[in-house]
């Protein structure tokens, strides 16, 4: 996320969120790093029905603060079937940049599925 073209994470993540509120049958998964004292360390977070839920770091209590800050680099994102089962996870595509994503068309996976 270090090109002047790219939104804000804040702005990307609210955009993304925005878009997964009329696809309650996707599951959009983030996952890159955050700078941390000791090296990077990587995260996941899953954007399901307008929120943002990391499933590796505490976040803000507060839903109107981002859930990654401006600092975090994303490496991938993938489209997963919804609402999601853990132990019969779908991916419909990716890994893919989180920006592809800001096309609504896009979380239609492959296939149309």
């Amino acid at each position: 996320m270090t090109d002047a073209a790219s939104p804000s994470m804040a702005a990307l993540l609210a955009a993304l969120e925005t878009i997964s509120r009329g696809r309650p049958d996707r599951v959009l998964r983030l996952v890159g790093l955050l700078p941390a004292p000791g090296g990077d360390e990587p995260f996941e977070l899953l954007i399901f029905r307008g929120f943002s839920s990391s499933i590796t770091h505490p976040t803000a209590f507060d839903p109107d603060q981002p859930a990654l800050p401006e600092s975090a680099r994303l490496t991938a994102a993938e489209l997963l079937a919804g609402p999601l089962n853990p132990s019969e996870e779908r991916l419909l595509a990716g890994p893919l940049p989180a920006e592809i994503y800001l096309d609504p068309g896009a979380w239609e996976g492959m296939g149309g599925a």
